[in-house]
């Protein structure tokens, strides 16, 4: 839904974007950059850790010090005003905000916030919300009132939004028509929830109206002084075990810290469009749809594509003015398979990747069809990028570059200990003797998960990996169970959790298995309960797979599954043939992918209308 207060800024006559139908924008060689591989930002890799030396004050805030900065360089006009946000749907409406008008409608906001729904500094506020403009209002105006934003994605299940509020104790809600109606089921469960807000153009019983709230608060607010290292955000993240953590940042560690993705890695400058396509529920969001961006006074472009479609991709860059491009591995593999001839990308300069490994076959046809590299990047939801590949280094094709500066990047053994070149080991930060000011806070009330991530000097990533003699980093695997999939981090225990709750499975186990196209996908293990031994197991196999979409987030489903047609027993002991499965799962679940009896069902690719995740364990909940 569109915002529907652009009334109030025309009526003090300021320059207020409009809402028209799309048209094609044909760049002539007047708009065409050269297509180059240098750093506009920087000399060479080599520089960067001469030349990455942020300052951490005592107090800083995101939307004072950087997006009121840019605002009034416009006001002043030490800043050609420009467009921060550009957003488009499929219906080809568009808005356009230049930075002035993004204060405008957050300042107003930000009263709703500590007005209408009287909430103090620290307190949470649940977003969910797909891509549309009042999410990044909904970021910008927490940041001014000092209230922790949770940011998820429209995929979760009832349960998945219940977990959330029971544990997070959010005092707010924003969200649209399609998640609503599961938000009032579990809000009687919630205490701590007080206001509930609805992003649509209809009313709804218990909720306020976002849009009227609006247009009915003034545009005048003054920012909370926060400090450097108060909480500022908090993603939802899986773990091996367990439901999933509160991954807790600072206004400091990614609105300062994600410079070294903005000015290095995406190398932008105030001239660039930059378009990411990552869910508004993951933490690459916050990468790279905010602080990235516009910590360099770029344009964050915005497709509203509620699923990811490779027409609707290449459509969109070939006809805006978009210079930067970045997506998931798997979306990549799709695009290849495209035939982009008709297609011609005049703009763009610079492509890159985050979310899984990439393969180097789609790497080549990606250079073959648009002459552009692939630069990967490397990070998770708990840190800014780790590695990458920049503009003017050697890309190895298979790794992820080197270490950003940005952090001490060590391959460590089990005890900390660091481990000779070539050599696989733990990636790891070093954070003794001087913790980066750039790393998560902690996990939000779980002392002890955060306490297992260090080991000796280093933080733990949880990912194994090799670094060669040049330094370049290659990615090995997961140190845990931990399944990456189209760019979403899975833990198996959610998965498995799901499965037991359906009344034909007592036992499951759920693992990792290689795909073409998503990288990994889940692939689960299940013994029936007697009474369910004698159905039909493909009815029964889908009918399990429907289940699991709807108790918890769809992209989590098992496509691959194997329902072993003997009786197994309620256990089995480790053995030859349960090798291949975690430790965790021994004990739990025969080996029937391996063996005659076992009926397995394939699903290779197909899709279920969840888009490609956005990050190398670097966004919530997957899949910066």
């Amino acid at each position: 839904m569109l915002l529907q207060n652009m009334t109030a800024l025309k009526s003090l006559g300021r320059r207020v974007a409009s809402v028209h139908q799309f048209r094609p924008i044909r760049c002539g060689p007047s708009q065409t950059r050269q297509k180059t591989s240098a750093p506009q930002n920087f000399p060479s890799y080599e520089s960067l850790r001469q030349m990455y030396d942020p300052e951490v004050p005592e107090y800083f805030n995101f939307a004072r010090d950087v997006l009121d900065a840019w605002e009034a360089k416009e006001k002043s006009g030490e800043k050609v005003q420009s467009t921060a946000l550009w957003w488009v749907n499929e219906a080809g409406r568009q808005i356009k905000w230049s930075f002035e008008e993004l204060g405008f409608h957050s300042r107003r906001l930000a009263n709703v916030l500590s007005g209408e729904c009287q909430l103090q500094r620290g307190d949470r506020v649940l977003l969910i919300l797909p891509r549309i403009p009042e999410w990044w209002l909904v970021n910008v105006a927490c940041l001014r009132t000092g209230t922790i934003v949770i940011p998820g994605t429209s995929q979760l299940t009832e349960r998945d939004i219940l977990h959330r509020l029971q544990v997070s104790k959010a005092k707010c809600v924003i969200t649209d028509d399609s998640v609503a109606p599961m938000l009032d089921s579990v809000a009687p469960e919630c205490s701590f929830l007080k206001s509930k807000l609805l992003v649509s153009g209809k009313k709804r019983e218990g909720w306020r109206d976002f849009g009227e709230l609006l247009r009915n608060h003034s545009c005048s607010h003054e920012c909370v002084n926060t400090r450097s290292d108060e909480a500022m955000t908090i993603f939802f993240t899986s773990g091996t075990t367990g439901s999933p953590k509160m991954t807790q940042h600072s206004h400091c560690s990614f609105g300062i810290g994600l410079t070294v993705n903005g000015r290095y890695w995406l190398d932008l400058t105030e001239k660039d469009v930059l378009w990411n396509t990552s869910d508004t529920g993951w933490a690459k969001s916050a990468w790279s749809s905010v602080f990235a961006p516009w910590i360099q006074g770029a344009c964050v472009f915005v497709n509203h594509m509620p699923r990811f479609d490779t027409s609707t991709v290449l459509k969109t860059l070939s006809s805006y003015p978009i210079t930067t491009f970045c997506t998931a591995p798997t979306a990549y593999r799709m695009l290849v398979q495209e035939d982009i001839s008709r297609y011609t990308f005049s703009n763009l300069q610079h492509c890159l990747c985050a979310g899984e490994p990439i393969n180097p076959e789609v790497m080549e046809k990606w250079k073959q069809m648009t002459g552009l590299d692939i630069y990967e990047g490397y990070g998770q939801t708990e840190t800014v990028l780790i590695a990458g590949t920049f503009k003017g280094m050697k890309i190895k094709p298979g790794s992820f570059g080197k270490p950003s500066p940005a952090y001490d990047v060590q391959l460590v053994d089990d005890l900390g200990n660091i481990v000779p070149q070539g050599k696989e080991g733990n990636i790891a930060i070093r954070v003794k003797p001087h913790k980066p000011f750039s790393l998560f806070t902690k996990y939000t009330d779980d002392a002890q998960r955060t306490a297992d991530c260090y080991k000796g000097d280093f933080y733990l990533t949880g990912d194994k990996g090799v670094m060669d003699e040049e330094g370049y980093l290659w990615f090995v695997g997961r140190a845990d169970d931990v399944i990456l999939s189209a760019g979403y981090r899975i833990g198996p225990f959610e998965v498995e959790n799901a499965l037991i709750e359906h009344d034909a499975v007592a036992e499951s186990a759920v693992v990792s298995s290689p795909d073409p196209l998503r990288g990994e996908v889940v692939k689960a293990f299940v013994v029936l309960t007697a009474e369910y031994k004698t159905r039909n197991k493909d009815e029964l196999r889908a009918e399990i797979q429907k289940h699991v979409k709807k108790v918890t987030a769809p992209y989590k489903y098992p496509r691959k599954a194997g329902i072993p047609a003997l009786d197994w027993g309620s256990s089995i002991q480790a053995s030859p043939e349960t090798a291949h499965l975690p430790q965790s799962h021994i004990g739990r679940t025969p080996p029937c992918h391996q063996l005659p009896g076992c009926l397995q069902w394939g699903g290779n690719s197909e899709t279920d209308g969840s888009p490609p995740g956005g990050d190398h364990r670097s966004s919530s909940e997957q899949p910066a």
